[in-house]
């Protein structure tokens, strides 16, 4: 018999995804989860960039540690919530600025970066 692996007639073994097609499953994933969530929050004029938000995730878990990483995208989502309010932009234009910002930070780790200068560093 030929084809048959420990005794399973007729049936072949299941083949293995490729890592390009697990990329595609998971972002479609995201995708649907991104559209449920902001749906359910009712936050229906937000194109999530998907992209973006993993970058931001990612370089803050490098700069700092992998708990920054869902903080940082907390408090961008929060600021950026803000600023769509008070009308200094779209929601998308709100996030992305508040991203680049974090992003910035992110570049300089835990120290530096544009907080250090001025005020917020001197307990005022």
């Amino acid at each position: 018999m030929t084809g048959n692996t420990e005794g399973s007639e007729g049936t072949t073994s299941p083949t293995s995804t490729s890592p390009a097609h697990d990329e595609e499953a998971s972002d479609h994933e995201l995708a649907q989860w991104s559209r449920r969530l902001t749906q359910a929050l009712q936050i229906l004029d937000l194109n999530v960039d998907r992209q973006l938000v993993a970058r931001l995730a990612q370089e803050s878990a490098r700069a700092v540690n992998p708990s920054a990483a869902p903080i940082s995208a907390l408090l961008v989502g929060y600021a950026a919530g803000l600023a769509a309010q008070n009308g200094e932009g779209t929601p998308n234009e709100a996030v992305q600025s508040a991203a680049q910002t974090a992003l910035q930070l992110c570049e300089h780790g835990i120290d530096g970066g544009p907080d250090s200068a001025g005020w917020t560093t001197t307990a005022q």
